[in-house]
């Protein structure tokens, strides 16, 4: 009934731009403090603008519900001979009959190559990932609900009730903006929300990332490396950042970049 009626709360918005309190009352049929609750609920996650006595659509300061990291084309050239070969890496971790889930990203996306001899069921929020797999494999796909970001390649919901709080996965592999000594890294409020879902779902969190992230910094903290298993990079990490993994508890796999395939 919350997600039901959040929804309609963002749609009436959308349709109306800005809304009071009470008219937002009379047109949910709601109480006053449900209503504000909800108006908290929604701003807290960035999905809307709490005014004095209501709330306004996020289009009306000129912010849309667009991600703000780069996009998926662009990236997916950036040192991409690194990322192919730690996708591999991160393939030969997979076991038949196993259930894990891939988050989107352009290193997760560069797995669909190695997977598809496996027979595993993944879960993914990356639809072109899904889509591959699903031409390519024999592979049970499984997708949550929501917004498709074209340009960042991903799936996500702006709701806690999505499908993934229904799956358990042996292994999360997940690409991130970036990783630090206090965790892994996010630029956006909406991934990150989305993202935390996915790996309370997962018993090992395993995080491909080439050497070049380690140098990104962002804003938002996503989770500890308490909760990280394995780092899976590429040779050019450095020292200094292999030793503070480790000293966190995560186990560090380093791989030499290969070669890219000529059909690229």
């Amino acid at each position: 009934m919350n997600h039901k009626r959040r929804k309609g709360l963002l749609k009436l918005l959308a349709e109306h731009t800005t809304a009071s309190v009470e008219q937002m009352v009379d047109w949910l049929n709601a109480s006053p403090a449900t209503v504000r609750r909800d108006i908290a609920w929604l701003a807290e996650r960035n999905l809307l603008i709490r005014t004095r006595g209501g709330a306004e659509n996020l289009q009306q300061k000129k912010r849309t519900f667009t991600l703000t990291g780069e996009t998926f084309q662009n990236n997916i050239e950036r040192n991409a001979t690194q990322k192919r070969a730690i996708a591999r890496q991160a393939s030969s971790m997979c076991a038949d009959g196993e259930t894990i889930i891939i988050n989107g990203g352009t290193t997760t996306y560069m797995m669909v190559e190695f997977l598809a001899e496996k027979r595993l069921k993944i879960l993914t929020n990356s639809f072109m990932m899904a889509e591959r797999l699903l031409m390519s494999s024999e592979n049970e796909i499984i997708l949550p609900g929501g917004t498709v970001y074209r340009e960042q390649n991903v799936i996500l919901s702006p709701f806690d009730n999505d499908i993934t709080q229904h799956h358990y996965a042996a292994k999360m592999f997940m690409g991130v903006f970036g990783l630090s000594m206090l965790g892994l890294m996010e630029a956006d409020p909406l991934l990150i929300q989305a993202e935390k879902r996915l790996i309370s779902q997962a018993e090992e969190l395993i995080v491909l990332v080439d050497s070049a992230k380690f140098a990104k910094k962002a804003g938002l903290i996503l989770c500890g490396l308490n909760r990280v298993s394995c780092v899976i990079t590429d040779t050019g990490v450095s020292d200094a950042a292999v030793q503070m993994l480790e000293q966190a508890g995560v186990k560090v796999i380093a791989v030499a970049p290969e070669t890219l395939p000529k059909d690229r």
